[in-house]
């Protein structure tokens, strides 16, 4: 699979720890090494910031979606390749998702899992077929994966499903993460509802 473009869910908190802040400033280098483009959501502080400061280090492309408001209150990142206004977080979803090649999520708060869970409900109902990354970063995902596998287990999803998504303890693991990720099949719609 030829990876060009990523859609990357982070955060813009600056007080978590320094682990979450050198693991998005690696991604993004490990991204750029790889001539990948990043598309993210604008953001100059917390991972959001270290993510495209590691990429742009490395001459890497960065593109960053911000809703308006969100660049009024200047927390947009200056030195991007392209910085994108939007009219609301639903544009700015929907841009950040269109056309990439994978959808990586980094540790992040409310926001984040939103866009998370939005991405793996998109690919469930086969609106989204290409793979999507979990970097387990201190193990922070453990608790959604537990209720997404208790999801599987109550019936709520289909077995199948644990194929929507894959996890990667290290930035080093997400390129070959994304290249051994289960094909989505096209007729998942079929068993959407399952």
């Amino acid at each position: 699979m030829t990876i060009q473009r990523v859609c990357v869910y982070c955060a813009s908190s600056r007080q978590i720890d320094a682990a979450y802040l050198k693991a998005a400033n690696r991604l993004g280098q490990v991204l750029a090494q790889h001539s990948v483009t990043i598309v993210y959501g604008g953001g100059a502080v917390g991972s959001m910031g270290q993510l495209a400061d590691g990429a742009l280090a490395e001459g890497g492309k960065v593109i960053g979606i911000l809703p308006r408001f969100m660049n009024d209150l200047e927390w947009g990142h200056k030195g991007l390749t392209e910085l994108r206004l939007v009219h609301d977080l639903h544009e700015r979803k929907r841009l950040m998702i269109g056309g990439a090649d994978a959808v990586i999520a980094l540790p992040g708060g409310c926001g984040t899992l939103e866009e998370l869970f939005e991405a793996i409900t998109w690919k469930r109902l086969g609106l989204y077929f290409n793979p999507i990354v979990i970097v387990n970063t201190r193990d922070f995902f453990r608790p959604a994966l537990e209720l997404l596998e208790r999801c599987i287990q109550e019936r709520f999803m289909d077995p199948r499903h644990r194929e929507l998504w894959s996890a990667a303890e290290l930035p080093e693991d997400v390129i070959p993460a994304i290249q051994n990720a289960p094909r989505w099949p096209a007729e998942a719609r079929e068993f959407a509802a399952i």
